[in-house]
């Protein structure tokens, strides 16, 4: 791939302190990261829904009752289904998914994908890193269902979100075999700043949540639903997703209330149709947003 910037080779070395060796790293991981976001292209197959459900409640488990997030989920999915979809629900409490590090932070190529913390394959390795990722890239649709807790979204859908800055943007280590060199990647970081084109798309930082459509599903007693979509749609947003007209529902009961009499509430007919409503406005979402190329979402592809 031709140089899109002003500057020279020696150029860049001089601003950057590096050799002419870790120069061409760094243009072999701009290379690799272009022609995958060439490879991210719509096909004409099925839509691909991913229910993501946050919820810690299992009727097998301690709670003895299930979800009713993930109950409201199972709706949504099921009616995505009788629009044409493929669906697969995701019960994050199954899964072992360690806390994100934290690496991006320190600059943004301390941050990697595939996830150089718990590399995939690895004894060190989770199942974020070896599963849910995978998932999560080959969605078209990801609905995030999850319960208020302590007016805040649930720790489960906060533990996979936190995990998901690794598809936002991360690219290849400059240096595999010690990936978290942080003087290099401060280096590799700068090197983007003055090289991303943002007329080609994975220059830069790759976003690869960018054109998935999302939805959002949240039950709770309290005004702490108000704060958990607000929460994730500023989230979802920044990661580059698209949302329809009425792409969140939420289903609360009375404080007033015992909770145990919350279920018949706020699993009833009024918030299953809601979710079978939800369902609609992600497939047309989705199916439009297969008539758009993800290079005409335009971001900063130098920042992230």
């Amino acid at each position: 791939m031709p140089d899109s910037h002003k500057f020279s080779d020696e150029e860049l070395m001089s601003e950057l302190g590096i050799d002419r060796k870790t120069l061409k790293r760094f243009k072999e991981i701009r290379a690799a990261t272009v022609k995958e976001a060439r490879m991210r292209g719509r096909t004409g197959r099925k839509i691909r829904v991913l229910g993501v459900s946050g919820s810690a409640r299992d009727e097998m488990g301690k709670a003895q009752q299930k979800s009713n997030s993930e109950e409201l989920l199972e709706s949504c999915l099921a009616a995505c289904r009788k629009l044409g979809a493929e669906t697969e629900l995701l019960a994050l409490r199954k899964y072992d998914i360690k806390p994100c590090q934290a690496c991006y932070s320190t600059t943004n190529t301390q941050c990697h994908f595939p996830c150089s913390c718990f590399p995939k394959g690895t004894p060190q390795g989770d199942d974020m890193s070896n599963l849910i990722y995978g998932k999560v890239l080959a969605a078209d649709v990801i609905i995030i269902a999850t319960p208020v807790n302590n007016f805040k979204m649930s720790t489960m859908t906060a533990a996979f979100l936190d995990r998901c800055i690794s598809l936002d943007g991360s690219l290849a280590p400059a240096n595999p075999l010690a990936p978290k060199d942080k003087e290099l990647n401060i280096k590799h970081t700068r090197f983007i700043e003055l090289t991303a084109d943002n007329a080609i798309l994975g220059s830069g930082f790759l976003r690869r949540f960018s054109g998935k459509t999302a939805g959002i599903i949240v039950t709770g007693h309290e005004e702490g639903a108000s704060l958990v979509i607000s929460s994730l749609f500023m989230t979802l947003s920044h990661f580059g997703m698209s949302f329809p007209p009425f792409s969140n529902m939420y289903a609360m009961s009375s404080v007033c209330l015992p909770t145990y009499a919350d279920k018949p509430r706020v699993t009833g007919k009024c918030y299953a149709l809601e979710a079978e409503i939800l369902a609609e406005n992600l497939m047309i979402a989705a199916k439009l947003a297969k008539n758009v190329k993800t290079t005409d979402w335009k971001n900063n592809y130098s920042s992230n």
